[in-house]
């Protein structure tokens, strides 16, 4: 895909030697090419600006302004959410070994 839109760009570019306003269409693909797909967003627009963490929460606590263990039983919640997919991940692993014993030859 960015072979086909860095080809484009350049086709614009050689086009506007004849007319400058080839020359925008090509600016304007170099700008959509670098904001869109450069940026990790695929070819969609792009999405609200992350603040944090993998839940889209802020990271660093659980916004009170006083004491408690509020925050701590988010990081609690999220390193039992952790362990439960290491242990799912490995349980699916030694499946897969006992299932499939010729795939592990090396």
């Amino acid at each position: 895909m960015g072979t086909l839109i860095i080809s484009a760009i350049l086709a614009l570019v050689v086009l506007g030697f004849n007319s400058p306003v080839w020359w925008l269409a090509a600016a304007a693909l170099l700008y959509l090419y670098a904001r869109y797909v450069r940026a990790g967003q695929g070819s969609g627009p792009p999405g609200p600006p992350s603040t944090g963490g993998p839940s889209g929460r802020p990271v660093g606590g659980s916004g009170q302004s006083g004491g408690g263990s509020g925050g701590s039983a988010r990081v609690d919640n999220t390193y039992r959410a952790y362990r439960q997919r290491r242990d799912q991940m490995a349980k699916w692993e030694r499946r897969y070994r006992r299932e499939r014993p010729w795939n592990n030859r090396k």
